[in-house]
Parts: C-alpha cells; sequence; structure tokens
C-alpha cells in the first residue's frame, strides 16, 4: 500500500519510463543530481531517451552513465565542458545536442510548468542561436547534419528579442533534502538549482528524497502538485554524494 505518492523504490519509480523517452533531470555538474533514479534507469535498459538538463553529468557519474552506453539520442542543455564522452559521441555525429543559454534554458522549463507556450528575451539576438545555423547533429564527415533552425526576433522598447519556445517533458527526475508523502520539496542550497525548474516542466515527475519527512509549508520550495512520484532514499544513498572537481588551498 503507498504513502501518499511514495513508492517502493527507485526501480518501481521509473518502470514506466520507456525508450524514447523525454527527460528533465536536475542538477548542476554533480550537486543535486538524481543519481539513485539515474542508476535505476541505467539498470532498466531504456534507450533513445531525449534528456534536457544544464549539462550532461560527468564521465560515468550521473547521466554520464547512460551517454556512455548509447542510450541517450539527444541532450538539450548550456554546458558540456566537463564530459569528454558527450564531446566525442557530439563530434562524431552519434548524438544529437542542443545547446542553450543557461538563463535561457531555465526560463523555457519554469515557462513549460506554468502553461506558458513561448517567451521573448535578448539573450541571443545576433548570434546563431536567433539567427540559426548551430550543430544540433554532425555526420560521420564531420559536415553538419542538422543544425537549428532560425527564430523569430521582435523589438520591445527599441530592443530586438528572440523568441524562444518553453520545454515540457514525458518524466522530470529530482533530487530533494526533504520531502513529504505529498510530494513536498525542500532542496538544499545549491541543489536548488534546476531541480525545481526541471520538476516543474515533467508531465510525470519522480523526486528521490534524502529525508522523508512532514515539512511546514512555510519552507516549502516546490510544492507537490509538481511530483507524481516520491522515491525515499536509505542514510547510504543520501550520503553518496560526489564533487566534480576537489580543490585545496593552502
Amino acid at each position: 500500500m503507498r504513502l501518499g505518492k511514495v513508492v517502493g523504490s527507485a526501480a518501481e519509480a521509473v518502470a514506466d519510463v520507456g525508450d524514447g523517452a523525454s527527460l528533465a533531470v536536475g542538477g548542476f555538474g554533480l550537486c543535486g543530481v538524481p543519481s539513485v533514479l539515474i542508476a535505476a534507469l541505467h539498470e532498466k535498459g531504456s534507450r533513445d531517451l531525449r534528456v534536457v538538463s544544464n549539462n550532461c553529468g560527468v564521465d560515468g557519474r550521473g547521466l554520464g552513465l547512460l551517454l556512455a552506453e548509447g542510450r541517450i539520442a539527444r541532450a538539450t542543455g548550456s554546458y558540456i565542458g566537463e564530459n569528454k564522452e558527450l564531446a566525442r559521441r557530439y563530434l562524431s555525429g552519434e548524438i544529437e545536442v542542443e545547446l542553450v543559454p543557461q538563463g535561457t534554458l531555465a526560463e523555457r522549463l519554469r515557462a513549460g510548468g506554468c502553461g506558458i507556450p513561448a517567451f521573448y528575451t535578448p539573450a541571443g539576438v545576433g548570434t546563431l542561436v536567433a539567427e540559426g545555423g548551430l550543430p544540433w547533429r554532425y555526420a560521420p564527415d564531420g559536415s553538419v547534419a542538422v543544425a537549428s533552425p532560425a527564430k523569430e526576433v521582435r523589438e520591445f522598447g527599441g530592443v530586438p528579442h528572440v523568441l524562444e519556445e518553453s520545454i515540457t517533458t514525458d518524466f522530470a527526475l529530482v533530487r530533494a533534502a526533504k520531502g513529504d508523502r505529498y510530494g513536498n520539496l525542500v532542496f538544499d542550497r545549491s541543489a536548488r538549482n534546476f531541480n525545481p525548474l526541471a520538476a516543474m516542466a515533467g508531465r510525470v515527475t519522480i523526486a528521490e528524497v534524502e529525508e522523508l519527512c512532514e515539512l511546514d509549508p512555510d519552507e516549502v520550495h516546490l510544492p507537490g502538485v509538481f511530483v507524481r512520484r516520491v522515491v525515499a532514499l536509505t542514510p547510504e544513498q543520501a550520503a553518496d554524494k560526489h564533487v566534480e572537481k576537489r580543490t585545496v588551498r593552502a
């Protein structure tokens, strides 16, 4: 018997994420990444996934697990510089990549969750973002097989703005520090980055929470109306966190 929106395992939570599904995935680098849900999806074996996330993990961690086995067909994000495998697959034509200005990506996800179909922004005006021609997919010979289309540009107050369409996805995978059985979520510090936005954009949002507890309404960062399923992590899973680069200062 379910306790509200709580499901028994990550495997159960992602059981209906099939081949070709689109996913909004929270996290920034390796901070706030729903690693347990990603691992469950990796174990399930879904393929041809279309992923929207700030970055595509790093080599061997986060979405990098799915990428390494060729499970991701398309990635929409703003930063790919820490993932050599993504760069390799992109340049060899094995994956389609849509690069989006970081603020624009955040707003496209938020707008999708709010039911706003599109919006105008000055970001990208006068560049290939607006004019089209950004390589989305390369051919094996290095030529551009698929390029981004041109977008509408309109002036407001004498300033040109480009029209950007919002993003909605079949599923969203996010990680929260705290959550309750109704799906209300609280995020910890910088993990409150793309997680709330990704959660809003998913038609079926699945949240892994480090602590399942009762929440004061005043501390809720994301209301449960956006969340369909909650997975409570074990203490070991909650503590298993990684950083991209360790630095030491004398």
